[in-house]
Order: structure tokens, then C-alpha cells, then sequence
């Protein structure tokens, strides 16, 4: 059972079996394209109908983009990086001694930069309107949101999400192979619920690309405060409350 590892398998083996070496270049590099790859079809989608002019897409269609991206991701990446593709589930890993500190850093480096450099794709491909109209799909709380409830509302779906991760892919006794598909469907369920309320960023690198190009800074702690609170607080319920638990005998 996961309280059972030594503090050596803990500190060596990442998110879906990736292993954690001394070095952290390339999966750093994963990071960066994978959270790269995640903002450009995410904000692509959400631009799409701004940009063209067409009634291309509703919301559920930037619900299903992120999911399936995420999920598409965490089966092709997790054995490389880990596939953490959110500072919210690095600094949660990194709190609960899942994940080396200086790793960390660095991953969170990479996610950041990543996330500017998908919305910029973004940009690149649908042009001017997608800042103009589109805003890039900045995530910001909606007319009559106040900082408060937005700050809640993505810290408690962020938690979801990062509890959802660290449960099936850390712990074992999970289920291998559902792992990418339970997060990306977890992704998708905190963006249907906060999507209407903040835009459902649910992780601090979706929201930080999208708000520095398209000028939307004001907002921008509570999507970078937010997750990370969630996220942290999700590793550490995990850890400390749920791992351990067993099924009653009969």
C-alpha cells in the first residue's frame, strides 16, 4: 500500500511510473510542450468562433477540447515527465515529499513559459482577432463574480483535480491504465462547474499565458493563488488522510 513505501520509492517514482532522475532537462522540456500543447488546443478552441466569425463552438466544446488534451497527454507523456502539465499538482507532489524540490522549480518554469507559449501559438494561428475579440481566452471572473467566490471556486475544483491525480497515479493500487482518462474527465468536470463563474483555468499555467498577452493582469493572482492552495491541499489530504485507507473485511 502507498504509506507503506520506503521514503527511497517516494522520492524516485513520479506520476504514472515516471521515474525521477538527477537530471531534469528533458522532462522539464516534456513539461513545457506538453502544457504548451494543452493552452494552444484549449484557447484554440475557445477563440475559434471569436476569431472566425462563425458559430464554431459552445462551451462544452472548451470542456471536451481540455479534457481529452489532458487526457491524451498524461497516456503519451506520464512515463517520461510525469505529465504534471499544473504547477497545482507539482507544488502539491513537492509539499508532500512526492517530488523533489528543485525539480519542482524547474517544472514550474517550464509549465509557465509553456502556457505563454501555447497562447501564442494560438494567436499565431487565428490572428489579431483572436486577442482583439477572443482575448485570447483570458480566464477572468465573470460580471458579478466577486474575488472571493472566484478564489473558491478554483481553489475547490482545483482540489478535485489534483486529488483525482495523486490518487490514481501515485498510489499503486490504482487502475494503471484508467489513469489519464480519470484526470482528464476530472479536468473537465472542475471546468464545467467554475467555466461559468472564472473561466475554469483550474491550473495557475492554463491562466497565466492567456492573462500576460492578453493584458487581463488584474484577476491574475487568483488564478495563480488559487489552484496552488487547492492543489497543495488536495496532495496533503491524500497523503495524509486517504492513502492509507483499506475496504472493511467482510
Amino acid at each position: 500500500m502507498a504509506s507503506s513505501r520506503t521514503a527511497r520509492e517516494t522520492a524516485t517514482t513520479g506520476l504514472y511510473g515516471s521515474r525521477i532522475g538527477t537530471t531534469v532537462g528533458r522532462t522539464a522540456l516534456t513539461e513545457f510542450i506538453g502544457t504548451a500543447i494543452l493552452v494552444f488546443v484549449g484557447t484554440g478552441t475557445a477563440v475559434a468562433s471569436a476569431a472566425t466569425g462563425q458559430a464554431t463552438y459552445d462551451s462544452l466544446a472548451v470542456v471536451l477540447a481540455f479534457g481529452f488534451t489532458l487526457t491524451a497527454l498524461a497516456a503519451a507523456f506520464g512515463h517520461v515527465s510525469g505529465c504534471h502539465l499544473n504547477p497545482a499538482v507539482t507544488l502539491g507532489l513537492a509539499v508532500t515529499r512526492r517530488f523533489p524540490w528543485p525539480a519542482a522549480g524547474a517544472y514550474v518554469v517550464a509549465q509557465l513559459a509553456g502556457g505563454v507559449a501555447g497562447v501564442a501559438a494560438t494567436w499565431a494561428v487565428f490572428g489579431a482577432a483572436a486577442r482583439d475579440q477572443g482575448q485570447l481566452g483570458a480566464t477572468v471572473p465573470l460580471g458579478g463574480i466577486s474575488a472571493g467566490q472566484a478564489f473558491l471556486a478554483e481553489a475547490l475544483v482545483t482540489f478535485v483535480l489534483v486529488l483525482v491525480v495523486v490518487s490514481v497515479a501515485t498510489d499503486d493500487r490504482a487502475q494503471a491504465a484508467i489513469a489519464p482518462v480519470a484526470v482528464g474527465f476530472a479536468l473537465a468536470a472542475g471546468i464545467f462547474v467554475a467555466g461559468p463563474l472564472t473561466g475554469g483555468a483550474v491550473n495557475p499555467a492554463r491562466a497565466f499565458g492567456p492573462d500576460l498577452l492578453a493584458g487581463q493582469l488584474s484577476s491574475l493572482w487568483i488564478y495563480l493563488l488559487a489552484p496552488t492552495v487547492g492543489g497543495v491541499l488536495a496532495a496533503v489530504v491524500y497523503d495524509r488522510l486517504l492513502a492509507a485507507g483499506e475496504p472493511p473485511e467482510a
